[in-house]
């Protein structure tokens, strides 16, 4: 037998993590690397936050799941503090992100089965998205590297070009139920929307009674200065689908919803075993209880800026290897002129510093919120150390 036990679905690399302390993992070896992927934007308040740690341990010991046949106060009390901070009225949560957006397509589509249009079930997607790994979100997707195996692939997606409103405006028929979009894409390439095209989407859905839904797993959840990015666009959508930070490392998802949007998610029409159970909700707390004291979004914003202005200002060094910086708050991401996937493990191996490959040669840099300046300072100083001895492939 030649398989590994785990599933050979990743291409692992050599660092292997057995603890994180603050900004920083170390490795089984006693490697010790700055933490600037977050576990692609997961681990928001770090590794080993006090505050967090205590209430997964104080919860798990007091109980971890029941079945969400009962009442259950943790979920009311966490989803009723999501409402309180943010657009929705109701909240579905998940285990994960690719679920919270299925939750989102199911919540769309039965908006319209509920008001007698059962025929409005196609959404418009955009292309380079990364909506998740399970049937319906490869569908979504026009990434073929996504798609490549699994079909027959389901139906009720048309893509589109992102941030190209006529494009998504001529798109639109009797079958449109709404749209799905990242207004920041990760996977893709650190690439925010703009403004007017996010608010453009806004309009045609109100022109045309759809549902807008944000895929904000990445981008949500503090990582721009605000609890959920539609804020930084001001653009309010009807649908979130939300992830990675708000378990803070924790397993946990959520779908919000305005009250219209999710009228025809009754009883009988969604469910999770593990969704929403005591200790995921703990979890979700404790994260709130951190990025919702006074100043937490404003220090994020702070940080984002002093990074992106040490990136820029480290460019012009290395000019044949770095392009530009894209970004808002921490989540920011530095274009390269070759591929990036070699910089990456190049900074991790020989570096110490982890950052994610993105589309579009870029390197997704996710830090912690909790990084100070010297983090700061630390990450600029191995991107250039990494850029002086990193051997361009035409040099090669």
């Amino acid at each position: 037998m030649t398989i590994t036990p785990l599933m050979p679905v990743y291409p692992r690399c050599g660092f292997r993590p057995v603890k994180g302390e603050g900004c920083y993992l170390i490795s089984e070896d006693g490697r010790r690397a700055l933490d600037f992927a977050s576990g692609i934007a997961v681990n928001l308040l770090g590794h080993g936050h006090p505050h967090l740690s205590k209430a997964i341990a104080d919860q798990a010991a007091t109980l971890m799941h029941v079945s969400n046949l009962y009442g259950s106060p943790q979920g009311e009390a966490f989803a009723q503090r999501l409402v309180d901070n943010c657009f929705a009225d109701t909240v579905f949560f998940t285990n994960s992100g690719a679920e919270a957006v299925e939750c989102a397509i199911k919540t769309a589509r039965r908006y319209h089965h509920a008001k007698g249009n059962p025929h409005k079930n196609v959404l418009i997607t955009f292309k380079n998205a990364f909506h998740g790994r399970t049937m319906a979100t490869i569908s979504a997707t026009d990434q073929e590297k996504l798609r490549d195996g699994f079909a027959p692939l389901l139906e009720g997606f048309v893509v589109v070009p992102f941030d190209d409103l006529e494009a998504a405006r001529a798109a639109v028929n009797e079958h449109t139920a709404g749209f799905l979009v990242e207004p920041i894409q990760g996977e893709g390439g650190i690439r925010p929307a703009s403004q007017e095209f996010l608010q453009g989407l806004r309009d045609i859905c109100d022109e045309q009674d759809l549902i807008l839904v944000f895929d904000e797993v990445q981008c949500g959840v503090a990582r721009t200065g605000y609890l959920y990015a539609y804020e930084h666009f001001g653009v309010i959508p009807d649908v979130v689908a939300s992830a990675k930070g708000i378990g803070g490392g924790f397993p946990v998802g959520a779908c919000l919803a305005t009250e219209k949007a999710a009228a025809g998610m009754v009883a009988g029409t969604h469910g999770s075993t593990y969704g929403g159970n005591p200790l995921a909700c703990a979890a979700g707390m404790a994260v709130l209880d951190v990025i919702l004291e006074p100043d937490f979004m404003d220090n994020v914003k702070a940080k984002g800026e002093r990074l992106r202005s040490s990136l820029e200002q480290m460019i012009p060094n290395h000019d044949s290897l770095f392009d530009s910086v894209r970004g808002v708050g921490l989540m920011l991401g530095l274009k390269l002129k070759v591929d990036s996937r070699a910089f990456v493990a190049h900074l991790r191996d020989h570096h110490g510093l982890l950052t994610v490959a993105a589309g579009d040669n870029v390197v997704r840099i996710l830090p912690p919120l909790i990084i100070d300046d010297s983090h700061i300072a630390e990450c600029v100083e191995k991107l250039s150390a990494g850029a002086a001895s990193f051997t361009l492939p035409d040099a090669a």
